[in-house]
Parts: C-alpha cells; sequence; structure tokens
C-alpha cells in the first residue's frame, strides 16, 4: 500500500555529478541531432572544438534514479507512467561542468479508487562550483495503481491548446536506434532496449524514452519557428501517447506572442505530445 508519508518525506541527498563534451554531444544524438552531417546548425551541437548545449540536457543531469521502486515507499510500480514534465532553464550549460542536484515531492495527490494518485517531483540543477541554479525542473508522474489513499484530490489541468488551426506545422523522423542512443544519457529502464520487457509491457517492441520525445520537441519547434534550440527558456509538455523509434512526428504549433508558443505532436491521427509550452530567452 501507498504509504504517503514516507514519499513526501523522501530523502533525495544532493547527488554530483561531472560531464563533459561527449556527454553532450551524446545527448544531441540521442534526440536525433545530426541526421544531415553537413546541418551547421546541428553541428554547433556536435563539434567538441565549439560545443553548444541543449538546454534539455539538463534533465539527465543528477538523475534521483529509480528512487521510486523502493518497497518502503509502497508504490506499485508497474502501473507508474511518467505523464508530464517541464523545466526553466535559467541559465546556458557550460560543454563541461561539475553539477550538483536538490529534489523534493512537492506534491501527491489522489484521483481516488481505481482512478490513481498524481505525484510531482521538483528537480533543481546547480553548477557545484559557483553555485548558480541552471535548471529548475518537474516530473509528473501518474501512480495509476495507488488511488484512494485519502489525501488531497488531484487539481484540474488548465493549459489546453488553441481551439484554432495551428499556425504551422512541422515534421520530425525519429532515428529506428533513438532509444538505443538516448538511454546513453542515463535512462537503463529495459522497456526501451528489450523486446520481451516491452511485450510483457503489452508493446511489439522497445518504445521510445518520453524524455527523448521532449527533447526532441524543444529541438524541432524551435527550428520551426526560426529560433535557436540553445535560447530556450521554458519547455512544458504532457505524455499522452506512445513513440516507437523511427516514428515520424508532425508538431502542431500555434504562436503565443513573440517569444513563445504552443505545440501539440501527433504520430500519425494519434497524439502523443500534448499541452506543450515553449519559450526563448530575448536574442
Amino acid at each position: 500500500m501507498i504509504q504517503p508519508a514516507a514519499i513526501l518525506a523522501h530523502d533525495f541527498g544532493q547527488p554530483e555529478q561531472t560531464y563533459g563534451p561527449r556527454d553532450t554531444i551524446l545527448y544531441a544524438l540521442g534526440v536525433g541531432l545530426g541526421r544531415d552531417p553537413c546541418d551547421a546548425a546541428d553541428l554547433a551541437f556536435l563539434d567538441e572544438r565549439s560545443l553548444a548545449v541543449l538546454p534539455t540536457f539538463a534533465v539527465t543531469l543528477c538523475s534521483p534514479g529509480m528512487w521510486i521502486r523502493e518497497p518502503a515507499l509502497g508504490v506499485d510500480f508497474g502501473k507508474l507512467v511518467h505523464a508530464a514534465q517541464s523545466a526553466e532553464f535559467l541559465a546556458p550549460l557550460p560543454p563541461s561542468a561539475r553539477v550538483r542536484g536538490e529534489a523534493q515531492v512537492i506534491s501527491l495527490t489522489d484521483r481516488g479508487e481505481g482512478k490513481g494518485a498524481v505525484l510531482v517531483l521538483e528537480r533543481r540543477i546547480f553548477n557545484a562550483d559557483g553555485g548558480e541554479l541552471l535548471c529548475r525542473l518537474q516530473q509528473t508522474l501518474l501512480l495509476r495503481g495507488d488511488g484512494g489513499f485519502g489525501g488531497p484530490p488531484a487539481p484540474r489541468s488548465d493549459n489546453a491548446l488553441p481551439e484554432r488551426e495551428p499556425d504551422l506545422t512541422a515534421r520530425f523522423a525519429t532515428s529506428p536506434r533513438a532509444a538505443l542512443i538516448y538511454r546513453l544519457s542515463g535512462d537503463w529502464n529495459p522497456l526501451h532496449l528489450d523486446p520481451a520487457v516491452a511485450g510483457k509491457a503489452g508493446f511489439t517492441r522497445p518504445i521510445l524514452h518520453g524524455l527523448a520525445s521532449y527533447g526532441v520537441a524543444g529541438a524541432a519547434v524551435s527550428r520551426a519557428l526560426g529560433r535557436k534550440p540553445a535560447g530556450l527558456r521554458l519547455l512544458a509538455c504532457r505524455f499522452s501517447g506512445v513513440v516507437m523509434p523511427g516514428d515520424e512526428l508532425e508538431f502542431h504549433i500555434w504562436r503565443d506572442g513573440d517569444h513563445a508558443s504552443r505545440f501539440a505532436a501527433y504520430v500519425g491521427s494519434n497524439k502523443v505530445l500534448d499541452a506543450g509550452e515553449i519559450a526563448w530567452r530575448d536574442e
């Protein structure tokens, strides 16, 4: 049975991690950059001699790992779904750094018996040497097997997309090897590697990481609007469907002022990313 008090009081410590150009380049390849090896815009994130870093790389740093599987927390891990992700990118990531993470469960709400619970984990990534806050992110987990514990009700989501036709669309084809590359950035869940594990979970083959689709969105929507991915200030979305490695995503994009937009993404007729929000720093 779920243990709300233990979850809310969980001590994540302050993990540190050192990364370098190899790690940031591997991440950029994992979210699909470099399909055209002569694309100068992509090469900016792949050339160690003068390297830019995708802001979304921050979501891989100082990960608390599979903390939610600890038996003392009582979570039905087999029914857990990564439902949404958001991040504020407060300062550019350097090509090499030592970073420190802090994490806290900021809410655990109850959708009711048979409907699950909603957990929001906030993480903060700091430059360990200078103390600068680089990124603040929130990960929303749907605990489908753990509703009805008597907690506060889950709030209603209020970030609907515009009810008009999108201002533009853009397509981005993922690689059949996307999950195999992205997992090297630290997500070792065999669901994204092992056909047998994927089959037991009800999938025909290993699926793409939600956070890989998240990183794709940051780069693809930026490019579609003529913005630089390195200038991202905010990126948020809900994961509403499954993306398979090799799928082509079609992004529907609505402009929202000079420095922000909203988006959704589809694979065929299936919506896979919903309630997307993206914003950039002034250029």
